[in-house]
């Protein structure tokens, strides 16, 4: 499992981005392992045990500013197969974000 985050505004890497990945049990979510985004804006090696439904908290207002329109983003998607690799990138600007399932 890993992510990636990028500043589309500045057109580099989010250096330092808080990251955190959850599982669902039930409605509830339990934190599974956390990090911060290198300078490259990466973080990997998360192991996932068994499928289900997986969440990524970014702490993104912590690299846009107190002022941060989105102050968290959350994403959340199914893990089917906890053998593949699962990366989910994280395109971030001031005023919007998007995703998708990377390779």
């Amino acid at each position: 499992m890993s992510t990636h985050v990028l500043d589309t505004s500045r057109g580099r890497p989010a250096a330092g981005v808080p990251v955190r990945l959850d599982w669902q049990e039930g409605p509830a979510w339990q934190p599974l392992d956390e990090g911060r985004t290198d300078g490259d804006g990466r973080v990997s090696g998360w192991g996932v045990e068994r499928a289900g439904v997986y969440r990524l908290v970014f702490g993104t207002g912590e690299y846009l500013g107190p002022e941060a329109f989105y102050p968290e983003v959350a994403v959340a998607f199914r893990i089917a197969d906890p053998d593949e690799h699962y990366h989910v990138p994280l395109l971030l600007s001031p005023f919007g974000y998007s995703t998708y399932r990377g390779s």
